[in-house]
């Protein structure tokens, strides 16, 4: 899962949706110490626009919603805990984490005033409450549904899309001089004749 794909793709045109990435959030109004960045994190109600942190105080209070941590080797599971409780403790919603090594999907959702794990048997096929998206592992990545079902692209998939277009449009092009080359031999022949291709328009 990219956090660029997260960042830019569903809410860009929401006004009123925040969505960032590697982005430190302070809960609590003077106390630096309490703080924590997520890797994608979702806010609604919140409008966009560049910040140079998410400070919950100056946002009406509002907490991000929606949190995902994709792990890397380096996260040991003491860290992931403390995340999770923080997670809890500060209001998210809905807190996933996506293991891309290891191919594994967790997530937890609010129930009361804690984060409850999404059993195994439903996380597969799930359909985030506040994001309307589609979780689905396979053998060989988590693949993820647009509300209306059609699948986020991957970068390299994006990256082989944009290669055709090019080709498209570089073919086109060559279509196009072909055809400006011809118009210009025809010209060059009615002139030769002493007819003004100009006037036969």
């Amino acid at each position: 899962m990219s956090r660029a794909l997260m960042r830019s793709a569903i809410f860009a045109e929401v006004a009123d949706v925040f969505v960032a990435g590697d982005f430190l959030w302070y809960p609590v109004q003077g106390n630096n110490k309490i703080r924590i960045a997520p890797d994608i994190m979702v806010v609604f109600g919140r409008p966009k626009g560049e910040r140079g942190s998410y400070k919950q105080w100056e946002e009406e209070n509002i907490a991000p919603q929606v949190v995902f941590e994709i792990l890397s080797p380096g996260n040991r599971p003491q860290e992931m805990m403390k995340k999770l409780l923080f997670y809890q403790n500060y209001g998210v919603e809905e807190y996933y984490v996506y293991d891309p090594d290891n191919i594994d999907f967790t997530g937890s959702i609010k129930v009361g005033e804690r984060l409850e794990t999404i059993e195994e048997e439903e996380i597969n096929g799930w359909v985030s409450p506040r994001l309307g998206i589609r979780f689905q592992l396979t053998t060989e990545t988590l693949e993820i549904y647009r509300p209306d079902g059609r699948k986020f692209m991957t970068p390299v998939e994006l990256d082989q899309l944009r290669k055709q277009e090019q080709q498209r449009a570089d073919q086109e092009k060559l279509r196009a001089d072909q055809q400006q080359q011809r118009a210009d031999r025809l010209a060059e022949l009615l002139r030769e004749r002493g007819i003004d291709p100009d006037e036969l328009l």
